[in-house]
């Protein structure tokens, strides 16, 4: 198994397989390869960990753009933020969306 992922010996991968070691995006990619599990499957419990972080954030995005919105603001930064509000509200119902606002 070290072979294929690239290691020298079989210790870095037991590091990886104990949750002592978190593995480089390059690593993680190459076990998703020769798993052919998706990296968020292998590895679940960081996975979620990272999406309750980013839950927090996106609320947290939402409130500010809220508060940005009712602070007066010029009509084409309220339309902006608008389209922010909206992409945030697809986020998070999991529809995708194709405008490419950035916040």
């Amino acid at each position: 198994m070290a072979f294929l992922l690239g290691c020298e010996n079989g210790a870095q991968v037991s590091r990886y397989e104990k949750r002592r070691r978190v593995p480089p995006l390059r690593m993680a990619l190459a076990c998703e390869a020769v798993f052919g599990v998706p990296v968020a499957d292998l590895f679940g419990g960081m996975h979620d960990q990272v999406s309750k972080v980013i839950e927090k954030r996106l609320a947290e995005l939402r409130s500010r753009l809220q508060a940005t919105n009712s602070a007066g603001i010029k009509k084409s930064e309220a339309r902006l933020t608008e389209q922010k509000l909206r992409w945030l509200d697809a986020h998070v119902r999991g529809e995708a969306v194709g405008e490419n606002t950035k916040s």
